[in-house]
């Protein structure tokens, strides 16, 4: 997937693509892509704390800005750095097509 403009905006929603399902395995979670019941096993993401709750938190109503003052209260990081991580991980997020714009 690819974002038209190519540029992500802080008042942009994402959505989590339904044919990727998380899971805890062993305290970690862990993005498992669907298909058709398959599940591609080299496709297997494994997400930091972090990365777990932006994760979660993408509902497709909630906008990144949004996110970004949970990022800044929960783990208390300056705005600025935790706007570069959670851009660069929305993007890496779009790269295995794990989420969506709304």
């Amino acid at each position: 997937m690819t974002m038209e403009s190519g540029e992500i905006l802080l008042d942009n929603c994402f959505k989590r693509c339904e044919h990727i399902v998380s899971r805890q395995i062993s305290g970690e979670a862990i993005l498992v892509p669907i298909q058709k019941k398959l599940v591609d096993l080299n496709s297997v993401f494994a997400l930091n704390d972090t990365a777990a709750s932006v994760w979660e938190l993408l509902d497709g109503q909630r906008t990144l800005r949004t996110v970004l003052g949970h990022l800044v209260a929960e783990y208390r990081v300056e705005e600025e750095q935790a706007q570069k991580d959670l851009l660069d991980l929305i993007w890496q997020f779009i790269e295995i097509g794990a989420i969506e714009k709304v």
